[in-house]
């Protein structure tokens, strides 16, 4: 039988059909509880530009799904490292190749809008970090006539201070946060602060990975002597003062982690700190363990090393619960840990993509890890027991990206949170 309607009828079921795709619609967009920016570092495109690729993740699943249009050119060549504005609304890519740092708006969609491109004081950019004031990058080598690939030298710590932006005319720039000119270090009359040893200035100290405390008084680069026979690893730390300008500590003598209980030939990977900038933890790719550290005045205390899995690449501090995350390179694995004043202990090991080295936590809720797999060009994602701290896969994990993904940065959708970035 076939049933008639009246045009009012007829209108009224639009009318009823148009609200269930509205309310279908607003659940969907809520459900994305924040966006993720993976960056790939194979060229792509005409200009041989990377790629950064663009997540949302559902709130009830984990579920990880491209947004429309990604990826995004990277502006360079080569982007290695990754970080966000404190206020989100910015996205900070470190183009190696080019040394460059660009400077990308975010839209209330995820999407990627390129605003500002700088020069980084020295060369072969590798990491950076950012916070309500600074940014601060870490180059390979430092700016000087005679640096190369070829004929290698130290490498630096820059910092650029920010400035609110905004749309009024007296504005510095129209994003929510312009990139000022770097810090200049009075020590060298330039805008960096190399990173050499006192007792050893011509050693050629190679630097892996930056961290900035949360309370920001602090930025600590680790680094390793690559003259000696056997590497050994070094912890560079900064007050940070008026206008970014940085301050050695203990004299400009670095932390030397090969005095504590595995003796010499540490290489640290990577650097985190908790959210009460009260520890930080560096991983040692050499002899697999990730080192805990006190802070007190700046001045890092060995605690306790624990076992990781062979050569762990990355580390991340969860900023609401008692958990700690380890990547370990060669075994695709991350490793969790509990948190406490006396150190790392180790709750269990978990199964990634081909050579994870990146890691972050979603910044809305905590309750979300990923991992960037380098070897088989995706993203792992994990729901958090925050109760246990043991992973679950996410819905269809892993995710496909671009070519090659070496990094990871992630902003709250809903503009709330904690950002997270990773090296």
């Amino acid at each position: 039988m076939r049933m008639k309607f009246s045009r009012s009828s007829q209108l009224l079921l639009v009318a009823a059909a148009s609200l269930v795709v509205a309310s279908f619609i607003t659940a969907c967009e809520t459900l994305t509880v924040d966006f993720v920016f993976v960056a790939s570092n194979r060229a792509a495109g005409a200009n041989s530009y990377g790629e950064i690729d663009v997540f949302e993740i559902n709130s009830e699943s984990g579920r990880m799904r491209q947004i429309p249009t990604s990826p995004f050119p990277s502006e360079g060549r080569n982007p290695v490292a990754e970080a966000v504005s404190a206020d989100y609304q910015n996205l900070f890519v470190v183009n190696q190749d080019d040394n460059t740092i660009v400077q990308f708006i975010v839209g209330n969609d995820g999407k990627l809008y390129p605003f500002n491109t700088v020069n980084t004081p020295g060369i072969y950019p590798l990491a950076i970090a950012a916070n309500k004031s600074e940014v601060f990058v870490v180059d390979t080598y430092q700016p000087l006539p005679l640096c190369s690939t070829a004929d290698p030298c130290s490498g630096s710590i820059a910092v650029y201070p920010l400035a609110a932006g905004g749309s009024s005319s007296s504005a510095p720039c129209a994003a929510s946060v312009c990139l000022g000119t770097p810090a200049t270090n009075p020590a060298v009359s330039a805008q960096f602060w190399p990173l050499t040893l006192p007792s050893a200035p011509s050693d050629v100290i190679v630097p892996t990975a930056v961290n900035i405390l949360a309370s920001g008084a602090y930025v600590y680069v680790t680094a390793y002597d690559s003259s000696t026979p056997s590497p050994v690893g070094y912890i560079f730390g900064f007050a940070v003062g008026s206008g970014g300008a940085l301050t050695p500590l203990n004299g400009g003598v670095p932390h030397d982690m090969g005095v504590g209980s595995k003796g010499f030939g540490i290489r640290p990977s990577a650097i985190a700190s908790d959210p009460a900038s009260t520890h930080v933890y560096v991983t040692d790719s050499t002899n697999g363990i990730v080192v805990s550290y006190s802070v007190a005045s700046g001045i890092l205390t060995e605690i306790k090393d624990t076992p990781t899995g062979n050569d762990p690449t990355g580390v991340v501090v969860d900023p609401t619960y008692a958990y700690a995350y380890v990547t370990n390179e060669t075994d695709a694995t991350v490793t969790a840990y509990s948190t406490s004043s006396s150190g790392l202990t180790s709750i269990g090991t978990f199964a990634t993509g081909l050579q994870p080295v990146a890691i972050g936590i979603d910044p809305s809720t905590n309750h979300f890890l990923f991992t960037v797999n380098f070897l088989d060009n995706s993203v792992s994602d994990f729901e958090l027991s925050t109760t246990a701290g043991t992973l679950l896969d996410a819905q269809f994990s892993p995710f496909a990206t671009s070519a090659q993904p070496v990094a990871a940065a992630a902003i709250p959708h809903n503009g709330t949170g904690g950002g997270v970035s990773s090296q």
